[in-house]
């Protein structure tokens, strides 16, 4: 029986307690890999794919960790890798999806957006630079509306996705020595919690659902394939590089 692609690896999936980060934390153990999953506010959920893993035969554990403290961020790597003795991949998954028109959007919101959505990524990849294993992975969430869609009242959300984007471009030449490779993927519309599919509970899904060529949402499963190829051996040689996983949106 082959070995599993991940096998020996330790992957810390930001945010992991739902949605794209869930089934990515979920994905990751099945190809192998020890899973550390950070959670804020839901440790009851983060527990449940905890569990699931362990149903499933895999290994994960949770930390809390508030993605908007910086410290709290370098900390958990530093945890992660004394809890688990290396760290071999890092999912930035953790963000808010805060949407408003650019002049009701208040400066609170804006800052909480870049807060999460940016600094938090620069910090945790800061801190990976000196704590990944030589050969290691960073894959950043980042969105369509980053770089080729635009939606109103989308402007802050936008504005921190582009920037994931372009600061994973800088740290694939800055790491690519080591092997460690750095990329993007760019979810469109994806059935979870904070863009449901199901039109009852959100008015704009039948309209999202039209715009993709295969006329249907994406679902967070499929989102964590593509992380999980970038994570994995036969991305070796894939680095700075965008995967738009929007089943045709921006085709």
């Amino acid at each position: 029986m082959p070995a599993l692609p991940l096998a020996g690896k330790v992957a810390l999936v930001t945010g992991g307690s739902r949605g794209i980060g869930a089934a990515t934390a979920r994905r990751l153990a099945a190809d192998g890999a020890v899973v550390a999953l950070s959670y804020n506010a839901s440790p009851d959920a983060a527990q449940a794919v905890v569990d699931a893993i362990a149903a499933a035969g895999g290994t994960a554990r949770a930390y809390r960790a508030d993605a908007a403290d910086a410290h709290a961020t370098a900390d958990l790597l530093d945890t992660v890798v004394r809890d688990h003795g290396r760290l071999d991949i890092l999912v930035n998954n953790a963000g808010v999806y805060l949407t408003g028109s650019t002049d009701e959007t208040s400066e609170s919101d804006f800052d909480t957006t870049m807060a999460i959505n940016v600094k938090a990524v620069y910090t945790a990849g800061r801190a990976a630079a000196t704590r990944l294993a030589d050969g290691g992975r960073i894959v950043n969430i980042g969105s369509i509306v980053g770089s080729t869609a635009s939606f109103p009242g989308h402007a802050a959300y936008a504005a921190s996705k582009a920037a994931v984007t372009a600061v994973a471009g800088v740290w694939a030449k800055e790491l690519g020595a080591r092997g460690i490779t750095v990329n993007t993927v760019h979810p469109g519309p994806i059935d979870t919690d904070m863009n449901p599919a199901d039109p009852d509970r959100n008015p704009a899904a039948g309209f999202m659902s039209s715009m993709t060529a295969l006329g249907r949402y994406g679902t967070a499963d499929e989102v964590a394939a593509a992380v999980a190829f970038l994570a994995g051996p036969d991305a070796s040689y894939v680095s700075g590089a965008e995967l738009t996983i929007d089943g045709g949106m921006t085709a």
